[in-house]
This record gives structure tokens, sequence and C-alpha cells, in this order.
């Protein structure tokens, strides 16, 4: 796994090494922000929740995000998005969160541009974390909510106010993304 474009690309990155964790390969990556290029033009804060390796993250920071808050339960995986930042030397542009995706919508205050949601395939809850970012203070008039998930657990192509503007499929993996109902 790499840094596919920006500042730190071809920059290796470390992973997990356990089944749990599902990193997105390059081309759902690149899919990722190929979208995020077309359609904002905000990448001042980021939110990368379910961050396992920090790869969307890191990847949204090379490309010239301002900030990126990583939020991930595992310790390990903490410990590998930390490294990972500091091979990429993006340490100064970001803040690891080691707890659950719960506890930190519990605290973080901030309106983000971009959230980036990777959650593990067999999570059948992501409906209802998206429907509550939808109504959080997390998003504002110019977010995009990004999602990543499985085929087979299909998400909703409107969370109020949040509408689903594109979806893209690669293998199992579908990408949906949401702003707001208001924004043209």
């Amino acid at each position: 796994m790499r840094v596919i474009a920006g500042i730190a690309k071809g920059h290796q990155l470390k992973a997990p090494k356990r089944k749990a964790t599902r990193p997105a390969t390059d081309l759902v990556r690149g899919a990722i922000f190929s979208i995020l290029e077309t359609t904002t033009d905000n990448w001042s804060r980021v939110l990368d929740l379910f961050s396992g390796s920090g790869a969307l993250g890191i990847e949204a920071l090379s490309r010239g995000a301002g900030w990126v808050d990583f939020v991930e339960h595992e310790p390990r995986c903490c410990r590998i998005i930390r490294e990972n930042l500091e091979k990429t030397k993006l340490t100064a542009q970001a803040h690891v969160y080691c707890c659950s995706v719960a506890k930190a919508l519990s605290f973080l205050e901030n309106e983000y541009s971009i959230i980036l949601i990777d959650p593990p395939y067999s999570d059948s809850s992501i409906s209802s974390l998206v429907q509550q970012l939808a109504g959080s203070k997390l998003v504002g008039q110019e977010t995009t909510l990004v999602v990543t998930h499985s085929t087979h657990l299909p998400l909703e192509s409107s969370y109020a106010p949040l509408q689903a503007i594109k979806e893209r499929r690669h293998g199992d993996s579908c990408i949906k993304v949401f702003q707001k109902e208001a924004r043209t």
C-alpha cells in the first residue's frame, strides 16, 4: 500500500496484519480522491473515521488537506497511523484519536470539510452512523461525506439533510458521496 499522489507520493504505508482490517485498495482510494477533486474545493479539515492504517487521511494530507483527525479504536492501528504519519512527514497536520467512533463523535466539535468513513464491511450499523452524522455539528453546508461500504450492505440515497450525489462500485466495494441538499 502506498500514497498515490501529492507531496508524499510513493511512500509505502504500513498496514495492520489482521483479517479484520481491510485497507482500501489503491484503486478504491484513487476513485475516492478523483471524486473529491471534482466535488469539493475545501480540503481544510478532514475527519477519517475507522482509520485502520490511516491511508485515506494520509492521502488527503498528501493532496493538500490542511488538517486530518484520525479516529481508530484499535491501539495497534493507532501506532501504525502515527508511524505512517512520521514516515510521510505529515505528523504536524494531524491528530490520532485512539477511541471508538461513537466516543469520538461525543466530543469532536469542529465542522469538517471532508469526512471519510471506511468501516469494517461487516458493520451493519453504518447506515445509522451516517444518519447520526447528518444531524451533527460536524457536518456543515460545505461538508462532503464519503462512505466506502460493502455492496451487500447498501446505504440509502438520502439521510436528511444529506443527499447522495455520486456512487461508484469497484468489485465488492461501493463508494457513496453525500452533501447537504441545499448545496449546488
